[in-house]
């Protein structure tokens, strides 16, 4: 999920915090889908704030759809703030979980990637292991092209996490309360 050629990237990264109930993200979600907009990952947990969930879309289009989302976003009762963070100094987390196929010839050889990688062998049975793996997208995204050779069996991906670095200043940055 890079950049595009132009000065807007190609996806954006939004976080809202959000009423921790039924439904919500089911308002959310359509709020995005009724306007045609492509939701290109999604992830939904507890805040810090008793209540309150944060969701972490990445949604595809330029500065203008990233807009008319949040604009959106923000007419929804259960949203209690939405910021596209995509310009902000931020760190951005995947976790994927991907299970391959694994010999005894070819077992020492995916452990030597996983350790480049530095992931982790959460299962080990006698055909296949399962890796788990945090980062960014491209060092996912070069894990699995790298693992695709033993025959991956399945891969389960996160989505993803982001947050701003640092502390702001209360009432700083593009949030809205």
């Amino acid at each position: 999920m890079s950049p595009s050629n132009g000065s807007s990237p190609a996806f954006h990264t939004i976080v809202a915090l959000v009423r921790d109930q039924p439904g919500v993200l089911s308002r959310v979600s359509g709020v995005i889908r009724r306007r045609n907009f492509n939701i290109a990952s999604l992830s939904v947990g507890h805040s810090e704030q008793e209540g309150l969930s944060r969701m972490t879309f990445v949604v595809q289009g330029d500065d203008e759809v990233a807009e008319q989302v949040t604009k959106q976003l923000r007419k929804l009762v259960d949203v209690v703030k939405v910021s596209d963070i995509t310009q902000e100094n931020i760190v951005a987390r995947e976790l994927a979980l991907i299970k391959v196929r694994a010999t005894a010839q070819t077992r020492s050889e995916i452990i030597q990637l996983v350790d480049i990688f530095r992931a982790n062998i959460v299962d080990v049975a006698p055909e296949s292991l399962i890796i788990e793996v945090t980062g960014d997208e491209d060092k996912i995204d070069s894990l699995i092209r790298l693992l695709r050779s033993f025959g991956i069996r399945e891969v389960m991906r996160s989505g993803r996490l982001a947050m701003m670095r640092g502390m702001p200043a209360e009432g700083e940055g593009p949030a809205r309360e």
